[in-house]
């Protein structure tokens, strides 16, 4: 599990396909005394498992089906990303929990300055749309941030100094795709739905809620 609270930049040094179709990425970074092998980190909000660290990069190994949901078929070398560690249970959640499993990527649509800050109006696959809520949590490129407007099949976000200036936020360009993890209790609530449960869905609500935090 993740905060969706970016702890450093790094660097796309290469890629390579292995030779079982999956894709590999050398990834470049200044915080890598804390990193070992088999750690999980977001890199730009997908969960990959580190399996190799060499001097001051480490290496993911993405398959195919994190690459067909992903934007990591935009990644050359290069190409910055966000990461961040997995956190620890005594961690403070400052943003909001973030599992790393994205769901879709989503279209940047404008950027806007408005005043310090920048609002983003970005594009949303009509699968994913109905999980996205005025003042709801959503995870773009890893990154925990709070829905200003929706409309149709459109949402804004609004970015702060701070992390435009510490989050690849900062590179970004119109016709960008950004990785979209939707809020972890939207997804069990729509499946519970789905499934027609016979317990009361507020019970179910609180009874997640209890257990997320708990």
């Amino acid at each position: 599990m993740f905060k969706g609270i970016i702890t450093d930049i790094g660097t796309i040094t290469d890629t390579t396909t292995h030779s079982n179709s999956d894709q590999i990425f050398h990834i470049k970074t200044q915080n890598l005394s804390s990193i070992n092998k088999g750690d999980s980190i977001a890199c730009s909000g997908v969960c990959l498992t580190v399996v190799d660290i060499m001097s001051d990069t480490f290496t993911v190994q993405a398959s195919q089906e994190t690459m067909k949901v992903a934007n990591l078929n935009t990644w050359r070398i290069g190409k910055k990303i966000n990461l961040e560690q997995a956190m620890r249970l005594s961690d403070k959640i400052d943003g909001h929990l973030v599992q790393g499993h994205v769901d879709g990527i989503v279209k940047i649509l404008t950027i806007n300055q408005n005043l310090d800050s920048h609002e983003i109006k970005l594009s949303c696959p009509q699968e994913l749309i109905k999980f996205v809520a005025k003042k709801s949590s959503v995870t773009l490129d890893g990154v925990s941030l709070t829905v200003n407007s929706v409309i149709n099949q459109e949402f804004t976000v609004n970015i702060t100094p701070y992390t435009w200036e510490n989050t690849t936020f900062q590179y970004n360009k119109v016709n960008d795709y950004l990785n979209l993890e939707i809020d972890i209790i939207a997804r069990y609530l729509d499946q519970f739905m789905q499934h027609k449960c016979s317990i009361n869905t507020i019970n179910f609500t609180t009874l997640l809620f209890t257990t997320i935090i708990s």
